[in-house]
């Protein structure tokens, strides 16, 4: 099982959208999925999502894969956080290429 946090105006898609309580679906497991696949099963479309995806607290992309009883935090496109600048894809190493555009003051380089 799969448990999939939704926030923002996805909460829409867990039986508990109400802001003030966790949005969280369980979705079962299937062994190719990957982020796209589960956002995919709970109806949600790519243009609704930001670039803020997590995978067990890490940063992942729709093509990351996903593990049986992982943690997904999706968060839609008007929820663009900074964690893009903290946190990296699975396998990127600390000195790899920086997301475009400009990071918070005091994280460059």
């Amino acid at each position: 099982m799969l448990h999939v946090h939704l926030y923002g105006k996805l909460r829409r898609f867990a039986a508990d959208a109400d802001p003030r309580s966790e949005s969280i679906v369980d979705v079962p497991y299937c062994p190719a999925d990957t982020v796209g696949s589960v956002v995919a099963r709970l109806g949600v479309t790519v243009e609704e999502l930001g670039t803020n995806l997590f995978v067990d607290g890490r940063y992942a992309d729709l093509s990351s894969p996903v593990e049986d009883e992982a943690r997904l935090g999706i968060f839609p496109d008007d929820m663009q956080l900074l964690y893009k600048w903290y946190f990296r894809p699975k396998g990127l190493s600390p000195k790899g290429p920086r997301p475009k555009g400009r990071s918070p003051k005091g994280t460059e380089g």
